[in-house]
């Protein structure tokens, strides 16, 4: 096994998370001790507080962390000398930076400012030298951490690619399955592309707001847009089911607007926005207001229901057209 298929494999074992993280640790503690800074274990300990998921957290984190130390560390520094080093002057402290750090909304530096605090507690005297060492250690500990964070971030296009795939498999059969509905009323479904259909998208959102924290750049990401535009979509679909539900029989206008549906399968994986299957709805629009007023109970609610169906497929070309728009220029 070479050096790249031993690091991969090491990856899919540990996790990259966890991986970076011992790396960091592990650097931090090395550069205290080359600095001769005291107990550099406790920089180690920052860097492990300090590693995220993605580049955007990551940094947000250091930055949350480090400020609400320096704050912390301020403020014990007042309490120790106010009130001395005892046991209770640490609840003094926590009762008075605590609700301070949430307040100014700086609540994931708490324990790494505990970290700080106790550490110089521990020295027992308050004076340049060990507000400068714990400093150190924030410096050395957190920047550890946002070297590692920085360094490398799994590329997720392979991730999205695949659920864009599935994505639009699921929409192409769901769709499938609607037209053989409305041609077929006794058709029986259970529905397990739609519920596969939303949890690739949910996925899809969330592995690409990874990807947009991942290049730092604060810029709108494509596939943000693309599963959204699905989502979306997919809302549609479940509003089409339930008009569809109210028709009991086949009427000359199932078959068409089946057709469209048939069309929208062809449409899902395209591009670029044609606009012929909206210049069908059009078309068949006009053909319902054209027609004779329904002379059953019966036809009445099929055609007011197909006629709902229209209006949801309308908010569905619409929502793609803007989508596909975007996604091509």
């Amino acid at each position: 096994m070479n050096v790249t298929n031993g690091a991969s494999a090491l990856k899919r074992v540990v996790g990259l998370r966890t991986l970076k993280t011992a790396l960091a640790t592990v650097a931090a503690i090395y550069v205290a001790m080359l600095l001769h800074v005291d107990n550099p274990q406790a920089a180690g300990i920052l860097a492990i507080l300090g590693v995220d998921t993605t580049r955007w957290r990551g940094i947000m984190t250091v930055y949350a962390r480090f400020t609400a130390s320096v704050i912390g560390l301020a403020v014990a520094s007042a309490v120790f000398l106010l009130a001395g080093f005892h046991v209770w002057t640490l609840a003094l402290y926590i009762l008075i930076a605590f609700p301070l750090l949430t307040r100014i909304k700086m609540k994931e530096g708490i324990v790494t400012g505990a970290v700080i605090v106790f550490h110089l507690f521990h020295n027992g005297v308050v004076s340049w030298h060990t507000i400068g060492t714990e400093l150190a250690l924030l410096a050395i500990g957190l920047g550890s951490a946002t070297a590692f964070n920085l360094a490398y971030m799994p590329k997720q296009r392979k991730s999205l690619e695949s659920l864009r795939r599935t994505t639009e498999d699921m929409f192409v059969a769901t769709l499938g399955e609607l037209a053989k509905f409305l041609r077929d009323p006794a058709t029986v479904w259970n529905g397990d592309e739609l519920l596969r259909a939303e949890a690739a998208i949910e996925e899809g959102l969330q592995a690409a707001k990874r990807s947009q924290e991942n290049r730092l750049s604060r810029q709108d990401e494509p596939w943000l847009l693309y599963f959204g535009m699905r989502r979306e979509q997919l809302d549609m679909i479940q509003l089409m089911m339930e008009n569809i539900a109210f028709v009991s029989s086949s009427v000359p206008q199932s078959e068409a607007i089946a057709s469209l549906l048939d069309r929208l399968t062809r449409d899902v994986r395209s591009e670029f926005y044609e606009g012929k299957t909206e210049r069908e709805l059009d078309a068949l629009e006009r053909e319902f207001k054209a027609m004779p007023l329904p002379a059953t109970r019966e036809e009445f609610e099929i055609r007011a229901a197909l006629l709902h169906l229209c209006r949801e497929l309308r908010r569905y070309l619409t929502v793609g057209r803007r989508g596909k728009m975007r996604r091509s220029s």
